[in-house]
């Protein structure tokens, strides 16, 4: 008999929302995670769940909204003014006008948002009010600017670089610090969040290595703990690791987890359970090699995240070593040889190099092999 967990079928994105907020209904849960791959729709998703709010009719008519969300959209609140006719002031423009920055100059928020920034970046930061040309307009609109600076060491002194224009990683962590901030205001109950009952958290991590991922998901876990009476939230990521630290921060806490897929028969959604399977970060990477090899879409970096798989099972084992995970399999010497070889090189994820077709045949080999011997329950892939 079959112990997989049972998949339920949505007919759209409304159906699946409501879903979602009747997990909370029970008052069994305080969160609900969600793994899904990009382009399962978890953006739209955040939406629709946030939509489900507005048509509360237990809500006064003023305040008509229980969720603050952080998504690509949050990120699109921001964006750069880089002085480009005097090339000397580039500051990131906030959206004034947006709900989210209800009265910012009253939230004393630029120490809370160091609070978290200081923990992942070398940078300061100041948010004030400047005039800026409107050229659509021709005449001059005040706006809230965040202004960068940094201190460099130049000639053995310690010398403070201002007005400095930070990468596109920095300018992603600064926002997800803004974004914590304004968290840590609702969980206090500031009189401009107190209308804040639930987070939806889509993929805050999307362009942070490892070593970032896991402190992010930690100190999120950790905010999350510390409103839970107060706020429920629901969190989604198509990253395997962020997902597997916040099962495992969350793992004393009462949480739903799933899957999510699209459903291409009918273009609706699956949803399967997770709660009594455990999700390794491992079981995630094999599940994203299978994809790209049956949609021969392989690069070579694939041949690295292969020997990460195979280091960690034989871990699980007690092997001595990754190739001990090849034994029994039909020419598994040369597999081993191959995989050792082609797994060396530094391969970019950012700039990916399209494997040749031999080395596709080799990986699909190997794969194949792997998952006939070892056998993953892996998800349904759509």
């Amino acid at each position: 008999m079959s112990n997989k967990p049972k998949i339920h079928k949505y007919k759209n994105q409304k159906s699946l929302a409501i879903k979602l907020r009747d997990d909370f209904k029970s008052g069994d849960n305080d969160f609900v995670l969600i793994y899904a791959y990009n382009g399962t729709g978890k953006t739209r998703l955040s939406m629709e769940f946030k939509e489900r709010g507005k048509k509360r009719k237990d809500l006064k008519t003023e305040q008509k909204r229980d969720t603050l969300y952080f998504n690509a959209f949050t990120e699109d609140l921001f964006h750069w003014d880089n002085d480009l006719d005097d090339d000397n002031e580039r500051v990131l423009i906030l959206n004034k006008y947006s709900r989210f920055f209800p009265d910012i100059k009253n939230l004393g928020i630029e120490d809370k948002i160091r609070f978290f920034l200081h923990r992942y970046a070398d940078f300061d930061f100041t948010i004030d009010i400047k005039k800026i040309k409107n050229k659509e307009i021709e005449r001059e609109i005040e706006y809230w600017v965040v202004s960068f600076k940094r201190e460099v060491l130049i000639n053995d002194t310690l010398q403070t670089i201002e007005a400095i224009k930070v990468s596109r990683g920095e300018e992603n962590i600064f926002i997800w610090c803004f974004f914590l901030a304004i968290v840590q205001l609702a969980i206090d109950e500031h009189e401009s969040y107190k209308w804040v009952e639930y987070l939806y958290i889509d993929d805050p991590i999307s362009s942070l290595d490892d070593n970032n991922a896991i402190a992010v998901a930690s100190d999120l876990a950790h905010l999350l703990k510390e409103g839970k009476e107060k706020i429920k939230a629901v969190i989604s990521s198509h990253h395997g690791l962020f997902f597997n630290v916040m099962s495992n921060e969350l793992k004393a806490q009462t949480h739903k987890k799933y899957f999510l897929y699209r459903d291409k028969d009918t273009d609706g959604y699956k949803l399967r359970a997770t709660d009594d399977t455990p999700f390794f970060h491992h079981v995630a990477m094999l599940d994203s090699l299978q994809k790209a090899s049956q949609s021969d879409e392989l690069y070579t970096y694939h041949f690295n995240i292969m020997r990460n798989v195979l280091e960690k099972t034989s871990t699980f084992f007690g092997y001595k070593d990754f190739s001990d995970c090849l034994h029994g399999l039909q020419d598994e010497n040369l597999y081993a040889r191959a995989l050792n070889l082609l797994s060396h090189g530094k391969y970019s994820i950012y700039e990916p190099k399209e494997m040749v077709d031999d080395n596709k045949e080799l990986f699909k080999k190997i794969l194949d092999a792997f998952l006939v011997k070892y056998e993953f329950d892996l998800p349904e892939i759509h």
